[in-house]
């Protein structure tokens, strides 16, 4: 395993990190038990991932509690979330830190190392600020070691709102989508996360375009009727098939997690699975050599100007 440190707050972590959320959910989804998903942070730990992210609205918070009784605490980073806005209803301090103390609960922990504002929207921001100045109390108590906030790239595919986020001190990490064709955080976040010492865990990575060649396809032709992209990816069955050589990668998915990786600015690069070999296989992806040059040269050249929101889950070409 490789091994950064989480921007300026000296948590030192492993460059992949095992998300529980997504399709997923740790095999939660697919029918696996609480205990056969806690096998499988076992193992992720046992191959050097000490990263591990959840939250309450993922239902795995109880999942991370048993692989901690097996596990011991100080050699897992720990991250979970808190939202903020439901429906109508804003979340004052005090809810937040209800949510704060259920997840510890759950988790079998006095603490967390990253606590998350969850999803926050552009116009939610004000309201995250203030909810995160308020967990300072919840630190000095250490409940909480650093707090963060995520974007929703979903909704927000400009990272506006982490744009707001950039110039308040509270931040100690950001959670930001990227991928291939989705890299407005090269100009947008990383370079402002770098100079400050933010810390920051990128989502999207592949999920879930990249781990279906016949979307990247279809998503391709619909940004090649609108003019987009080159004429030519609409045209093809197998629009990133130039980056499948040796040399280079093995397959799309792989590409899409080495991409991702090694772009400056990126400490952890989060993935999701229900499955033992698919962990396995994420994670030798993650340990790979960068792309080669010109290739990434291409993926900036053909992609790079892309602001739609392609390939974050289900959000549709813009």
């Amino acid at each position: 395993m490789h091994y950064t440190t989480l921007g300026s707050t000296g948590l030192r972590v492993s460059v992949a990190g095992l998300g529980t959320g997504g399709s997923s959910r740790l095999g939660l989804r697919a029918g696996k038990t609480e205990d056969e998903s806690a096998r499988l942070i076992e193992e992720a730990f046992g191959l050097g991932v000490n990263f591990i992210d959840t939250a309450p609205s993922y239902g795995t918070e109880g999942v991370v509690g048993k692989a901690l009784k097996i596990i011991p605490r100080d050699r897992l980073v720990i991250a979970t979330k808190s939202p903020i806005h439901r429906g109508d209803e804003w979340w004052t301090p005090a809810r937040v830190t209800e949510s704060l103390d259920k997840s510890l609960r759950l988790m079998g922990t006095d603490y967390v190392d990253v606590f998350n504002l969850h999803g926050v929207e552009w116009d939610e921001y004000d309201h995250a600020l203030m909810i995160a100045q308020a967990l300072a109390a919840e630190k000095q108590k250490g409940k909480i070691r650093h707090i963060g906030v995520t974007e929703n790239p979903i909704n927000d595919f400009t990272n506006a709102m982490l744009k707001r986020a950039m110039s308040d001190s509270v931040w100690e990490v950001f959670m930001v989508g990227f991928h291939m064709m989705h890299q407005g955080a090269r100009n947008n976040v990383f370079p402002i996360t770098r100079q400050k010492g933010i810390g920051t865990l990128l989502m999207f990575a592949v999920r879930s375009i990249f781990a279906d060649p016949p979307r990247v396809a279809r998503e391709m032709k619909e940004l090649a009727a609108k003019g987009l992209v080159e004429k030519w990816l609409g045209e093809t069955g197998d629009p990133l098939g130039f980056l499948i050589h040796e040399g280079g990668a093995s397959n799309m998915t792989e590409a899409a997690y080495l991409f991702a990786r090694h772009e400056p600015g990126v400490d952890v690069v989060l993935f999701g699975t229900g499955d033992a070999g698919h962990l396995r296989t994420n994670i030798a992806s993650l340990l790979k050599p960068p792309l080669p040059e010109a290739d990434r040269a291409r993926i900036d050249a053909l992609f790079g100007h892309l602001a739609v929101g392609i390939g974050l889950d289900s959000n549709p070409v813009r």
